[in-house]
């Protein structure tokens, strides 16, 4: 049985910022900020909050999978009317009006101002003080992973850590470089996972020292910090998760919270607006009862990188829709036995198999290196690679996290951060026009001044 968040989402916490026009105009009998955020419990309802913006359509729920997943090599998106939002940014012809760009900053910067309320707000409740270092450093995850999506995304965004308590000030947040953002996560995720426990509950999917570590590690890698990253993923290796032995087995409400898992984003199908739609876009029956073809689908040359054998393949991609034969994503579940777009499935979010490849990518081509590739390669039933292997490290490396992490959100990061965006898209025939950042959404730039466009918008 799945825990479901105790998410109680309260007017205040909607909103960004509150005015004090708004605090003041709050019934007493209502919860606002003067009367709220008193004791413990006020507390975890708090951070619950921050988890609870995770499942949403600017986050997890459709924008973050089209920003990072949909934009790389991995899949496509054949539609046309409606569905051509979607597809422009296949196409890298995205505008900065989009309403996916723009929910996911929204979204991103909700969870990071819930995320200031608390940690600005903590220290004065009198509470536990391992429960305070764990809503802490919960806190503390959740901004990070926040402001993590936000500078891969946008790059020059707001850096905002502390509470913001009128529009007015809202409207004097100025970007900062990508790189300012990544030298404030760290330092957060440095806090977080001291204060974060090991593991957490099999059930709960809250974030612990594993996630924290392992979000790090992916900062200190794309800040170029090679060392410190293959500090803290050892690190990692001490906290207790292992490989599923069996790779299909990692997908399914049966399979969440497995000993891979590090970081999930919790789905309760059933309940009121806490199912996801995801589903329905990745999964392969679902899929082919649907004659409009308005799905996310792998590309063919995704489909081809498969080796012979690699058992990866059969719990990844399956279809023939309308006669074509380009598959359709299966992972996160194969059943779905909730209303549509209200599906149970988790989005997992870091697992060890990640881990074990970012590790070989930090220390770089190796027999150790290799070594942690092929534990991931053994998984699926291949033969060891090494370095007369042919190919770069490199090339070898981005290959195996494809097929491994495939539609899981990591290719477009890593594709960045690897510095091959450029060749693989132009490879594939798409041409990048320099698009390597979104356009920071235009509204933001009509209401802030100091604001300024990414270059290609």
């Amino acid at each position: 049985m799945k825990k479901q968040h105790n998410i109680f989402i309260l007017v205040l916490l909607i909103f960004v910022s509150c005015s004090k026009e708004f605090t003041e105009l709050a019934p007493i009998s209502e919860r606002n900020a003067d009367n709220f955020y008193k004791t413990a419990s006020d507390m975890e309802v708090a951070v619950n909050a921050i988890y609870g913006t995770l499942k949403s359509n600017g986050a997890f729920n459709q924008s973050y999978w089209i920003l990072q997943e949909l934009r790389s090599d991995n899949t496509f998106w054949d539609g046309t009317g409606l569905a051509e939002e979607v597809t422009v940014f296949d196409r890298f012809n995205d505008i900065s009006t989009s309403n996916i760009t723009e929910d996911a900053w929204e979204s991103s910067y909700l969870g990071i101002s819930r995320a200031n309320i608390v940690l600005n707000r903590i220290e004065n409740i009198d509470m536990d003080a391992s429960l305070k270092s764990r809503l802490k450093g919960e806190a503390l995850f959740l901004r990070s992973f926040y402001y993590y999506n936000l500078a891969v995304l946008f790059g020059n965004i707001p850096l905002i850590i502390n509470e913001t308590t009128s529009v007015a000030e809202g409207n004097e947040h100025r970007q900062v470089t990508a790189a300012e953002v990544y030298n404030q996560i760290v330092t957060d995720l440095i806090d977080a996972e001291a204060g974060l426990p090991a593991k957490a509950s099999a059930t709960n999917g809250r974030a612990t020292k594993g996630a924290a570590a392992t979000l790090l590690a992916k900062v200190y890698l794309t800040k170029g910090e090679a060392s410190n990253a293959e500090t803290a993923l050892r690190r990692v290796l001490t906290y207790g998760y292992t490989l599923v032995n069996d790779y299909s087995l990692l997908w399914g409400v049966e399979n969440e919270y497995n000993s891979e898992s590090i970081f999930e984003v919790d789905f309760q199908g059933g309940l009121s607006n806490q199912g996801n739609q995801f589903t329905n876009q990745f999964h392969g029956i679902l899929s082919q009862a649907v004659t409009s073809g308005h799905r996310n689908i792998p590309e063919q040359d995704l489909i081809d990188a498969y080796e012979t054998g690699d058992l990866r393949f059969a719990a990844s991609i399956d279809g023939v829709v309308n006669g074509v034969n380009t598959g359709y994503t299966i992972k996160f579940g194969t059943t779905n036995s909730y209303n549509d777009d209200d599906a149970p499935n988790n989005w997992p979010v870091f697992r060890y198999a990640d881990v074990l490849l970012m590790l070989a990518e930090a220390i770089g081509e190796s027999d150790e290196a290799y070594g942690f590739i092929n534990q991931v390669r053994n998984r699926a039933g291949l033969a060891p690679i090494d370095a007369t292997t042919p190919g770069t490290f490199v090339d070898k490396l981005l290959h195996e996290r494809r097929v491994e992490l495939a539609f899981e959100n990591h290719r477009w990061p890593d594709l960045l951060r690897m510095n091959k965006a450029e060749s693989v898209m132009t490879a594939q025939g798409k041409n990048i026009n320099g698009k390597f950042l979104y356009a920071i959404p235009q509204r933001e730039i009509d209401l802030n001044s100091n604001f300024f466009q990414n270059s290609g918008y």
